[in-house]
């Protein structure tokens, strides 16, 4: 006699209330579960480093950067003199980068504060929220560089942003939220209701003494400090975390 259960009786070794109500395994959730802006923008940034990278001879690849990455000194000459790269390269320069380890940095973090943020506020809006915090992470490099002639690229600035947005609704835990918003949806903070949130005040205060003290000349990631672009890192961030109501639904 066979005594081995009907498959609808078996207990499940995965544990109890592994079933929903209905008796039905619930879905299971993706390990990297990314909305499909994030992935479009993370492989839009890797296939430019491609081809900058692999396809481009040493002269073109540093043409290219050249003419795609912002430069302060540009707006030192009269712009009727050049060409337009003035006009592009504030927003462009967000694209490129110029090693592994600066695009992985940069991905790991547009896919953390990317993903609540573009969750919020839509494919649309990320896109103009791209454009302008890239433009005001290079304003204030520009101001604090005026006429220098360096070469700022990355997304560091964009993923700054992102960072400052995300202090307006995404801190203080799942548990935190489901306690005192039952109904799921999160409001944003205002930004003096940001600024007595505990774990946003410890997050900004790491952060900004980060940026500083890169600016001051200490060490903290090596021979890449001398490289960061801090100035643009807190422009980045101001934006985000001063306008993020203009973008939100």
């Amino acid at each position: 006699m066979n005594d081995t259960p009907h498959p609808s009786q078996q207990p499940d070794a995965r544990g109890p209330n592994t079933f929903g109500t209905g008796g039905e395994r619930p879905p299971r959730e993706p390990v990297f579960n990314l909305p499909t802006g994030i992935l479009v923008a993370l492989g839009l940034l890797v296939v430019i480093y491609a081809v900058q990278s692999l396809l481009m001879s040493p002269t073109l690849e540093e043409s290219f950067v050249v003419n795609f990455g912002f430069s302060p000194a540009r707006y030192v000459y009269p712009l009727s003199e050049q060409g337009l790269e003035w006009l592009w390269s504030p927003v462009t320069y967000s694209l490129l980068h110029g090693s592994i380890e600066h695009i992985v940095f940069n991905g790991l973090w547009l896919a953390a504060f990317g993903t609540p943020v573009y969750r919020r506020i839509g494919a649309t809006r990320f896109v103009v929220f791209w454009i302008l915090s890239s433009i005001a992470s290079a304003a204030l490099h520009a101001a604090l560089n005026w006429g220098e002639p360096s070469l700022m690229i990355g997304a560091s600035g964009v993923v700054s942003a992102l960072m400052g947005s995300a202090c307006r609704f995404a801190f203080g835990g799942p548990e935190r939220h489901a306690k005192l918003f039952p109904g799921g949806k999160v409001p944003r903070l205002s930004i003096g209701q940001a600024l007595q949130e505990r774990t946003v005040l410890v997050f900004t205060a790491a952060w900004l003494f980060g940026n500083l003290a890169i600016a001051f000349g200490l060490p903290l990631f090596g021979d890449m400090s001398a490289q960061i672009a801090w100035d643009a890192h807190i422009g980045g961030f101001l934006f985000g975390f001063l306008f993020f109501g203009a973008f939100d639904r």
